[in-house]
């Protein structure tokens, strides 16, 4: 007699015996664990196949309590929840092994989970590093921490569909402006009509208007401007009183780093030339000693090729590690102390590209039409913005970055304020900003 025919005799001759002693809502307790005590030994030592075979024919016999029943215990045993059930530390060490997304959907599941996941600062932290948010290890607060990074998913998204910045105007020179210089939220503009004004970038409002000569380089800080002339001299104004309070005579040329080919260090505080640098001849990039010496040698001109047929942009970005600077063929990197190429970005896609700064995560470049964010981890372009028509002049700066620190890493904070900002042929300043949250 096969198994079938045995399991399914004994399983009438048990129902079939309703109406009697053994019916099984009237069965004794002792009887009726006596007999389940049988059918279990039995039933363990079946093979699986036989025991799915015994589950099957069961639930055909089964009615609509039973099958609920049956239900209702399946999801208790089937559907465990790790999280709840596995000590807290066990419980990160998993979600460690889990990507950002994946995480952000699992605190969908229940109260639970989200309180685990939430509470996990290892996760959060690492998730906002891959994004290219620098850490502040101090600060263990994993709710901080999973803020930071939906807001850091915000930004890139915002990035690469080019929708981070927003653009506006600063109004106020008569003349073509040629210099350009920031800090700080501040702004400094040098024109043609014999004028520069300070500006607060956030508020576009002039803080400071004073007459100078026309200027072709800025710099400044909080009580004074300097600047360099394309009337050959530099000086320097008060900016509360528009007072001239120093006036450097000695260039032959525009200084806007200066078109006599040679770079000229000053004594502030008495006008005197402390020395004078030679050696230029064209753009070409070289790193000098500064200090009083006297005809002082060039410590290294940089170039990508040895008879120097490639030119090298004139803009350089030096963070007192490494030197950048962009040429035809791309990007090239020395290491300040060996003056050694250690790194090459191409950018052979991209004519004329400018680069405004370089970080370890971004670079920010340019050219004629865009504006340019860089990865430079994978060396991909992740964003660009367009920019309006202009012309680069010759006669000065007419653009510059803004703010830089976010290049090293963006921290949830520093993506705010000046991106970008260059000079318009109506006499205005191009801003382009980083958009609000909101």
């Amino acid at each position: 007699m096969s198994f079938n025919t045995i399991l399914q005799t004994s399983l009438c001759i048990f129902f079939k015996h309703k109406a009697g002693k053994f019916l099984h809502n009237l069965m004794e307790k002792k009887d009726f664990e006596a007999w389940l005590d049988n059918i279990s030994i039995t039933f363990l030592s079946l093979t699986d196949l036989q025991k799915n075979e015994t589950l099957d024919h069961l639930i055909s016999l089964s009615g609509a309590v039973q099958l609920r029943h049956l239900s209702n215990n399946l999801e208790i045993l089937l559907k465990r929840d790790f999280l709840k059930l596995l000590p807290l530390e066990l419980s990160f060490y998993l979600l460690k092994w889990l990507d950002p997304h994946t995480l952000l959907t699992c605190c969908l599941v229940s109260k639970q989970w989200n309180k685990v996941i939430s509470a996990c600062t290892e996760v959060w932290q690492t998730a906002c590093k891959n994004l290219g948010w620098q850490i502040d290890d101090s600060v263990q607060d994993p709710l901080h921490w999973k803020k930071v990074y939906l807001k850091a998913i915000l930004r890139m998204k915002q990035l690469k569909d080019h929708e981070a910045f927003e653009t506006s105007s600063l109004i106020g020179h008569s003349a073509r402006v040629y210099a350009l210089y920031y800090r700080d939220g501040l702004l400094c503009t040098g024109s043609d009509d014999l004028s520069a004004k300070l500006w607060d970038v956030s508020t576009g409002q002039c803080i400071y208007g004073i007459q100078t000569h026309t200027c072709a380089t800025v710099k400044f800080d909080e009580q004074k401007l300097v600047t360099g002339s394309f009337d050959n001299t530099v000086a320097c104004w008060e900016w509360s009183s528009g007072a001239k309070t120093q006036h450097f005579r000695g260039h032959t040329g525009a200084v806007s780093g200066s078109a006599d080919f040679t770079v000229k260090v000053w004594a502030l505080s008495t006008g005197t030339c402390l020395n004078t640098l030679t050696g230029h001849t064209e753009w070409v990039t070289k790193i000098w000693p500064i200090g009083r010496e006297i005809n002082c040698k060039c410590l290294k001109t940089l170039s990508v090729s040895e008879d120097r047929s490639i030119s090298l942009q004139p803009r350089l970005h030096f963070d007192g590690k490494y030197i950048v600077c962009s040429s035809a063929l791309g990007l090239y990197q020395w290491d300040f102390a060996s003056y050694d190429i250690v790194r090459v970005i191409k950018t052979s896609d991209f004519s004329n590209v400018s680069l405004l700064g370089f970080g370890e995560i971004f670079a920010l470049l340019f050219d004629n039409r865009y504006l340019y964010i860089m990865d430079v981890r994978t060396e991909e372009l992740i964003s660009r913005w367009p920019l309006p028509e202009y012309r680069k002049s010759k006669r000065g700066s007419s653009f510059l970055a803004g703010e830089m620190s976010w290049l090293n890493g963006l921290n949830g904070q520093n993506d705010t304020g000046l991106v970008f900002a260059t000079s318009m042929p109506d006499h205005s300043i191009h801003l382009v900003l980083w958009k609000e949250h909101g």
